[in-house]
């Protein structure tokens, strides 16, 4: 992509990036999109002060030793699994997240997914498009309303979706070592552990973050627990499941469906795991979180965070905090 150099350097965009982040960036520099395999990309990152982050791309110790004029690193979101946020921090380069855009869109498309199974949706499609109309009470169409929701990472999606849950008169327990229980309790959600959610929820939703303590945290142990016919959605990352044990708790019933918007690993490959091809799994590309309005909202908070560092300033929203502290 042809691009003209300004007095602050190139901004590189890893993936496709909307005209609002090209617009409000303008005055520090020009924001070229390359792709992760762009040959180019390895010329441009010497000059460039900003790289903006997009979905599977990754920013390690490499890409950010030989961006050496590098001044802030933008994610389109709030995992920062892929970035090498101590390489950023030891330049005390901020790692602008947008941790309040895609909170309704997330918790949104947990809701569908979870709609999806529990109304059984993919069999009643089937049905009709066989012919076979007579058989529809022969699908046992589940409620919502009088089950418990169990919400494993209570952040802004997790207490999001506990407020959707508890419009449809659901009960909501969640599991998060680091919630507030005030907090929790203002929204009428019990905080318990993680195996008595497991053993008391009708609907199990992840919305936690992935870290060395959270890697498959839902294996065979947890499953163990859950009653037969119990749905599960994953819209966190998808290291927090262990899928094997996963595809054994549904071919033996204590799953009835499975619902997945992340994947270990991003993209899976084509074919993917056998669990992906069984009927009462529903998948969709790690794309919940971008709904129309939630893109435009992601791209404004990333660019007001990088344009206010960039400016000389602060970013309200950083995955590296410490680095202020430390200056």
């Amino acid at each position: 992509m042809a691009w003209l150099m300004t007095e602050r350097g190139p901004i590189l965009a890893l993936g496709p990036i909307d005209d609002v982040v090209v617009d409000h960036l303008r005055p520090f520099g020009d924001v070229i999109e390359v792709g992760a395999g762009d040959v180019s990309i390895a010329d441009l990152l010497p000059m460039a002060i900003g790289l903006i982050a997009r979905g599977s791309s990754v920013v390690d110790r490499q890409v950010i030793t030989a961006a050496g004029n590098l001044r802030v690193i933008g994610r389109s979101g709030i995992g920062v699994d892929l970035v090498d946020l101590a390489s950023a921090s030891e330049r005390r380069i901020p790692v602008v997240v947008t941790p309040n855009a895609g909170t309704n869109a997330v918790a949104e498309g947990a809701l569908a997914l979870i709609l999806h199974l529990v109304k059984r949706l993919g069999p009643l499609t089937e049905l009709v498009r066989e012919g076979r109309w007579a058989e529809r009470e022969s699908v046992d169409v589940g409620d919502l309303e009088g089950a418990t929701l169990g919400i494993v990472g209570f952040g802004r999606i997790g207490r999001r979706l506990a407020e959707l849950g508890g419009a449809l008169n659901m009960s909501v327990v969640a599991f998060d070592p680091y919630a507030d229980p005030l907090t929790a309790s203002g929204l009428g959600v019990d905080l318990v552990d993680l195996d008595r959610l497991a053993e008391t929820a009708d609907v199990i939703s992840l919305h936690a973050p992935l870290t060395a303590e959270t890697t498959h945290l839902i294996d065979a142990a947890v499953l163990d627990r859950v009653r037969s016919g119990t749905v599960l959605v994953n819209c966190g990352r998808g290291g927090l499941l262990d899928l094997d044990a996963v595809h054994a708790a549904l071919l033996d019933g204590r799953l009835a469906g499975v619902g997945l918007d992340v994947f270990e690993p991003e993209p899976p490959p084509p074919g993917g795991h056998p669990i992906f091809q069984h009927p009462a799994v529903v998948l969709t590309p790690h794309v919940l979180g971008l709904s129309r309005r939630a893109k435009r909202r992601i791209f404004q908070e990333m660019t007001d965070g990088m344009a206010s560092v960039l400016a000389g300033g602060r970013a309200m929203n950083i995955a590296n905090p410490e680095i202020y502290d430390e200056a």
